[in-house]
């Protein structure tokens, strides 16, 4: 086992399911502290006696990142009992609604960008305060192929991933005299995300409409988190990361 994170604390959102699953488990897997937060607190608790079986260290925070104090009360905790905070990964996200700007309620709209722009905020917001006095850290937040690129059809998410891209290019530059590294990976189509009510002929069309042919994996896209997370990537900052199979080359 490579111990590229030994004995580092990391905190991870939407650690539940899925990409933040799969990098909570790989940063056990190779000697950090991790502490895992998710709404929901059953696939948290999955996700932890997996990573302890393997022998490695998982703490549980069930938690709702759009809850600015719970967000800080998390890593005000993390820092108290763990002796710092080190790494960070802001993962958790929603979907949202799809069609015109017409037919997406109000509602829906603020529920979208609450999620997944103004709570990587709220992350950002602690967990660069947390590292400053650790003496640095890492931190990626986890955007999509559609913050590289546009939607017709999903504008709530695309505006909110978009955001978060500039999110990350903004604090990245100004955190860097701090010695904390902040990066963006974006995932494409990812098996385990989708729907559960996608169909095999939606997943097939999935595939055509992607050069590689295929779904990524969460593992996937969690090796390219850890990597940025990783002193192996000591001089990158600001940058962004598309872990889509190569559909935001065409």
């Amino acid at each position: 086992m490579v111990d590229r994170f030994k004995d580092r604390v990391a905190f991870v959102t939407g650690a539940g399911s899925g990409i933040g699953a799969a990098i909570a488990r790989g940063l056990a897997a190779e000697g950090a502290v991790v502490v895992g937060a998710d709404l929901d607190g059953d696939r948290l608790h999955n996700v932890s006696r997996r990573v302890e079986v393997s022998g490695g260290r998982f703490v549980e925070v069930v938690l709702d990142v759009t809850d600015p104090a719970a967000i800080e009360a998390a890593i005000a905790e993390t820092v108290e009992r763990r002796g710092g905070l080190h790494l960070a990964v802001n993962n958790a996200g929603i979907g949202g609604p799809h069609g015109l700007a017409q037919d997406v309620a109000v509602e829906d709209w603020r529920r979208v960008i609450e999620v997944d722009l103004n709570a990587v905020f709220y992350g950002l917001k602690h967990e660069t305060a947390a590292m400053s006095a650790s003496g640095g850290g890492s931190i990626v937040n986890v955007s999509s192929m559609l913050g590289l690129t546009g939607d017709g059809d999903a504008l709530p998410f695309t505006a909110a991933k978009h955001g978060v891209t500039g999110l990350t290019k903004a604090a990245a530059a100004a955190y860097a005299p701090h010695g904390i590294r902040v990066n963006s990976v974006h995932p494409g189509w990812t098996d385990t995300a989708l729907p559960t009510h996608t169909t095999s002929e939606e997943r097939v069309q999935l595939r055509q409409r992607n050069p590689m042919g295929r779904l990524g994996t969460p593992e996937e896209s969690a090796a390219v988190v850890l990597f940025l997370l990783s002193d192996d990537a000591a001089f990158v900052t600001g940058a962004q990361y598309a872990v889509d199979g190569g559909y935001t080359a065409v």
